[in-house]
């Protein structure tokens, strides 16, 4: 009996994480570690390893970091997998330390983009890398998931080179490269690797793994879900497929706008550029009603034509426009690029594919559609894998510990926190999240989490019974998801939060509390901080779980990201309105004041986003002054590959909007406001920190020309005021200082010395530190 047409892949089952039959290297046991050296494999009894992973980051053996979920996850399928970290990329010689790989090799740049790692958003170099012992930069090359599928060939160049990680995952298609300022290739054929896996893998890396062992060749494996490869013009496996061409899912045409449901019939008509009087109607004579007679044409239903006929979803491929027409058109580019997004529904998506090259170099960049997420049975066996929790051995310090010279910051900060889910359906635009796990939530059992909770707390070195965070991408996200799988599986929408709220949406907080309230109870367990951004248009809809936050679980600080305060640049980032914090704000000072707790929201802004105006960041920073928010910490817009406010960025169109020929006065493409150039994005970083006067300079100018000079004074009314303190002029990147001293322009300056108790430190609105340096003093609960 044929399948129905369309019906959704959630309907079919994925073959479970635990249903494989081991590789006979299982009877190896468990590795401590896994190994980095010849000498961890002969103690563990190896004589080869059957994968070897190669990454941009110092290894932790930690579910945080995804080497080793990786690793562990393949070892726990019986495969003896060997780790290459951080290796000297001058060379191949580095990559030959553990042998030849039996199998593949697995080849990412890290938990992040080696470039982002590596570059600010000014594109300045940085002196720092947080997944590195000691925070050293300069460890991995740019384009690191390039430059070591290079050096992987070189070594053994018959080893499979099967690419992963998020890299990998924002370049599977032709890509805007913010770096050099152009669209750059797909990620397979600049690394030249046999498959890319993207988005998180372990359902595709098992399959894949077990089909090499069972001695497939690699290039016959072109049926994984979540997997990019090559495919030559005329390859007898792409047979059986239909293509249709991108421009039938999403033509780059006109497309009829939504009427407002409160304009007159006359109003309506005279925005179409027509008119219902009948005055002005040519034909008015023609009938009693004085309106034209139009003959009625009867046409088919959409939604019945072709009914029966249309091809199945799983065996369709959209032919996306070929590297070379979206490298010349930026049209075409954020068409592609607005299509890709379309397509992103584990249920409904289809096989996309892209040509790069013409004539004998012709060849097709083809992406399955994305994995199934995992199940709670399957998140579960992923994180009770047994992770050491710890940074490798090799580097200990000479006290034999890691937190020292040889601290690795980005360890640190996950060291005390557990990870309850993945996935995001906020759908920001200017996100990454979304585009490599997907916005389908994927939530770890409640028993899982606390058996986490229970081993850090009783074999990871320095815990004092403070949890540092629970949660993940979002922290409010736990078992949030669609009232239905039928309705989840056939939905397109890019967020399941914006414009609003999707009714289909549950936002029941309920089971988070839960968790909330067994986690602080349990023996050893002190405090239970959450150190995830918040969705606080999410959080508003439990009242009850905003208490239970508030009062028990927030440190004095609480991050929350509003992003910006203008309906401009928060329709471009898909992001709520101010309203939405300002209703958050409210809950939350209530419920401190009723635990009789001082506690403050931390919001972070971008500056520089597209669709943001200069006058959008004059009223942020408006809104900061009269909110006593001092920013430090400044956000500027990092276009990354394949994000669609990069697609913003690259094309000056709105890829929400619709992508259309028609472009300019009139036109239904709507052009997007790109803050290019050095001067302009200093001035918008320059009005978030507003207060800083090395900025005040800027500012008048800007001020002046915008004829907001009322602005500038020494009222309280004003932004900046007119005197100019001795400052160095300088700007230092905020991962570093990044801020004039306390108290430096005020010594210096003519203003009013602000009240006692009201003057806020330069970290987005904390309280004033007590002393000179020390932390800052909270009152003790009543």
């Amino acid at each position: 009996m044929n399948a129905p047409i369309d019906v959704s892949f959630f309907h079919r089952p994925a073959k479970p994480l635990t249903s494989y039959r081991p590789y006979w290297a299982k009877r190896f046991g468990t590795a401590p570690f896994l190994p980095m050296s010849r000498a961890e494999m002969d103690a563990l009894g190896w004589d080869s390893c059957d994968v070897i992973l190669v990454t941009g980051d110092a290894y932790v053996d930690h579910p945080s970091f995804g080497m080793a979920v990786i690793g562990r996850v393949l070892e726990a399928q019986g495969f003896r997998v060997g780790i290459i970290a951080q290796p000297d990329w001058t060379s191949a010689q580095a990559f030959k330390a553990l042998g030849r790989p039996n199998l593949f090799w697995g080849v990412t740049a890290g938990n992040m983009d080696s470039m982002i790692n590596r570059y600010t958003a000014d594109r300045k170099i940085r002196s720092d890398d947080a997944y590195t012992p000691g925070d050293v930069g300069g460890k991995r090359p740019d384009r690191a998931a390039i430059v070591y599928s290079q050096r992987c060939r070189e070594a053994y160049k018959d080893v499979p080179i099967v690419l992963g990680g998020i890299e990998g995952s924002l370049r599977r298609i032709a890509h805007y490269d913010y770096w050099s300022d152009k669209v750059r290739r797909s990620i397979v054929v600049d690394s030249k690797c046999d498959l890319l896996l993207y988005g998180n893998a372990e359902r595709a890396l098992v399959e894949v793994a077990h089909r090499l062992a069972a001695r497939t060749p690699v290039e016959a494996i072109t049926d994984v879900r979540g997997t990019a490869f090559i495919r030559r013009p005329g390859d007898p496996s792409a047979e059986g497929w239909i293509e249709i061409d991108s421009t039938e899912v999403d033509q780059p045409g006109p497309v009829e706008a939504h009427l407002n449901p409160y304009m007159t019939t006359s109003e309506a008509a005279q925005s179409q550029g027509q008119s219902c009087s009948k005055d002005e109607s040519p034909d008015a004579t023609a009938s009693p009603q004085g309106a034209a007679v139009q003959p009625l044409t009867f046409v088919p239903n959409p939604a019945l034509q072709g009914k029966g006929k249309r091809p199945p979803r799983e065996r369709t491929v959209i032919r996306l426009p070929s590297y070379e027409q979206v490298r010349s058109d930026p049209v075409l580019y954020a068409h592609a690029n607005r299509v890709l997004h379309v397509e992103a529904n584990p249920g409904n998506a289809r096989a996309l594919v892209q040509a790069h090259g013409e004539g004998a170099t012709a060849r097709d960049v083809w992406i399955n559609p994305p994995p199934i997420p995992l199940t709670t049975a399957e998140m579960d066996h992923v994180f009770d894998l047994p992770y050491a929790r710890s940074p490798h051995p090799s580097y200990a310090d000479e006290h034999g510990r890691h937190d020292g010279a040889t601290k690795i910051p980005a360890w640190e900060m996950i060291r005390f926190s557990v990870n309850i889910m993945r996935g995001c359906f906020g759908g920001c635009t200017f996100c990454s999240i979304t585009e490599h796990e997907g916005r389908i939530i994927q939530s770890r059992s409640e028993d899982s989490i606390i058996r986490e909770l229970e081993e850090m707390r009783d074999k990871v070195e320095g815990f004092t019974g403070v949890v540092s965070d629970l949660g993940g991408p979002t922290a409010n996200m736990y078992r949030l998801g669609c009232r239905t799988p039928e309705i989840e599986a056939a939905c397109r929408k890019p967020s399941c939060v914006y414009p609003g709220i999707c009714q289909n949406l549950t936002t029941d907080h309920g089971p988070l509390i839960k968790i909330y309230r067994r986690a602080r109870a349990l023996k050893g367990i002190k405090k239970v901080l959450i150190g995830s951004g918040l969705r606080y248009d999410l959080a508003v809809q439990s009242p009850e779980y905003v208490k239970e936050l508030v009062q028990h679980h927030v440190g004095g600080y609480l991050k929350i990201a509003p992003e910006h305060t203008e309906s401009g640049p928060l329709s471009k980032m898909m992001k709520p309105g101010i309203g939405s914090y300002d209703r958050f704000k409210q809950m939350f000072e209530k419920y401190s004041e009723e635990a009789g707790k001082k506690q403050y929201l931390i919001p972070y802004f971008i500056a520089a986003h597209p669709g943001t105006s200069d006058e959008d960041m004059m009223n942020l920073a408006l809104w900061l002054k009269r909110n006593g928010f001092r920013a430090d910490q400044v956000q500027t817009f990092y276009p990354s590959p394949m994000a669609t406010a990069t697609a913003m960025y690259h094309s000056g169109l709105n890829p929400l909007k619709g992508i259309h020929r028609d472009i300019g006065p009139g036109g239904r493409s709507e052009r997007v406001d790109i803050v290019r150039g050095e001067k302009r994005r200093r001035l918008h970083k320059a009005f978030l920190r507003y207060h800083d006067p090395n900025n005040w300079p800027l500012l008048r100018e800007a001020l002046k020309a915008m004829g907001r000079a009322d602005l500038i004074g020494n009222g309280k009314q004003h932004l900046i005021p007119t005197y100019q303190p001795l400052t160095d002029g300088g700007y230092q990147s905020a991962r570093r200082k990044n801020s004039t001293p306390p108290g430096q322009a005020r010594s210096q300056g003519a203003g009013q010395p602000a009240p006692k108790g009201r003057l806020l430190t330069q970290h987005t609105g904390l309280p004033p530190r007590a002393g000179t340096g020390g932390a800052a003093r909270r009152p003790k609960p009543r």
